[in-house]
């Protein structure tokens, strides 16, 4: 990572206009220290690959008197029927930085309880928010090992892959593999922790549930960054999408 008075030079050196997206919040939060205006939380959440630059990150705030904490967090673990990682960073100028606690179970294939979190709920699923008659196996449409044939699945009983701006081509079928209605806009929102009646607008609705931050997920995170009393409850509505 840069020395704090290196970044923005580094900045305009990264070729990937991307990357330079990725650490724009830490010039934010240098330029609201230089002001005497310093952000009273700082919170950062990409994919997993990013939690190398947010641990360099938390060097620099460190320095500028934050306490940091990050790591790699799991959706089923906070209520959200998905498993799907990200890599989060939170950062306090007051008090002591920590990650949201876990409210479920880690998703287990092989159906045992992960060590250390039996008294929590199992992870929700998706035949739990889904309002679908009959029990169905959601077949994805990646392959699995780089073999477009092995198709991943995963049956009602179970959280959803991860979702991507993609999911709409994912098959869904009976227990007898007879084809079923695919999913719906409103229930690629639903595994992402939206309700089901969220007004989506615009272009490319199957885009911006993807690349969208479950909201219970993103809910866990900024009670924790805040030091909110209180953890947020598995809802039957959701709100808006952060990115």
């Amino acid at each position: 990572m840069a020395r704090r008075e290196d970044v923005t030079a580094r900045l305009a050196e990264l070729e990937d206009e991307r990357d330079q997206m990725v650490l724009e919040p830490l010039r934010w939060t240098l330029r609201a220290i230089d002001h005497d205006r310093p952000y009273k939380a700082v919170v950062l959440a990409q994919v997993p690959s990013a939690l190398p630059i947010w641990r360099a990150m938390s060097n620099v705030l460190s320095s500028e008197g934050y306490s940091v904490a990050c790591g790699t967090l799991r959706t089923e673990e906070y209520g959200v029927p998905q498993t799907r990682r990200r890599a989060v960073l939170i950062a306090r100028h007051h008090g002591t930085a920590a990650l949201p606690k876990t409210t479920h179970q880690a998703f287990n294939r092989k159906g045992s309880t992960a060590p250390g979190d039996s008294a929590l709920p199992p992870c929700i699923t998706m035949g739990e928010v889904l309002s679908r008659p009959e029990p169905f196996t959601m077949i994805s449409s990646y392959g699995v090992g780089g073999d477009p044939k092995a198709r991943g699945r995963r049956t009602s009983t179970q959280p959803a892959a991860t979702v991507t701006g993609k999911i709409s081509r994912c098959r869904v079928v009976a227990e007898d593999d007879t084809a079923l209605d695919r999913l719906t806009v409103a229930e690629a929102g639903q595994l992402q922790s939206f309700p089901k009646d969220y007004p989506w607008t615009g272009h490319d609705k199957w885009q911006q549930i993807g690349n969208a931050t479950p909201p219970l997920l993103a809910s866990h995170i900024l009670a924790a960054a805040l030091n909110l009393a209180g953890q947020p409850t598995q809802p039957t509505t959701a709100s808006s999408p952060s990115r």
